[in-house]
């Protein structure tokens, strides 16, 4: 299956974030909005996954009805793009991912994204030493994940190439490994709790 990336070109700085979005909310759009005027991205690439391989995934809806609601959500805002393009890569796990689009888009500059809920997992991640070594990193602070993210051994095993705040600006320009712990506005949304509050309807 033939796989059409978004618009890009070499010299971009561009964020990856990827998830199943089910469903997506506001605190998704907080994560995508931090990073592109922290880390001073040109774009934030929304990658709808068929689904997680670390979550149950029954009664999960179709990836096509969850990039519409990411695309409802989002709006006309340019900067953020909603993508599948895991389901035509044919695979579900993050490393091969970032290595398809490093080798199908040269020059383009990744940064992976993720909420500090997911640095705490990170190491259950399949290749996670791998994923810190292709891409630099920024982890958004989520309400209630803090302390176990930074503390996570994940954090601790990649606490040598983190970055100060201050530095989060050249992210994108760094070679990895290298992350960053972005502190800031926080949103108390989350997919589970919607999902639950929407049986309980």
């Amino acid at each position: 299956m033939a796989v059409t990336l978004p618009p890009h070109a070499p010299g971009q700085r561009i964020g990856l974030f990827g998830g199943s979005f089910n469903p997506p909310h506001e605190g998704h759009l907080l994560v995508a909005e931090t990073a592109l005027r922290r880390l001073k991205l040109d774009r934030v690439w929304w990658l709808v996954t068929p689904g997680n391989p670390l979550k149950e995934t029954a009664g999960l809806p179709s990836q096509e009805e969850r990039m519409t609601a990411c695309r409802r959500l989002i709006g006309h805002d340019p900067r953020i793009v909603v993508t599948g393009i895991e389901a035509g890569i044919g695979t579900r796990y993050t490393q091969e991912t970032i290595a398809f689009l490093k080798n199908r888009a040269p020059g383009v500059r990744f940064v992976w994204l993720m909420g500090s809920d997911n640095l705490a997992s990170f190491h259950r991640w399949q290749k996670w030493r791998d994923i810190a070594a292709m891409v630099p990193m920024a982890v958004i602070d989520r309400p209630g994940t803090t302390l176990r993210a930074v503390a996570s051994p994940a954090a601790r095993a990649l606490a040598a190439s983190r970055l100060g705040e201050r530095e989060a600006s050249t992210l994108a320009a760094r070679e990895a490994p290298a992350w960053v712990f972005l502190y800031g506005r926080r949103s108390d949304l989350s997919s589970t709790r919607l999902r639950e509050a929407q049986k309980d309807l």
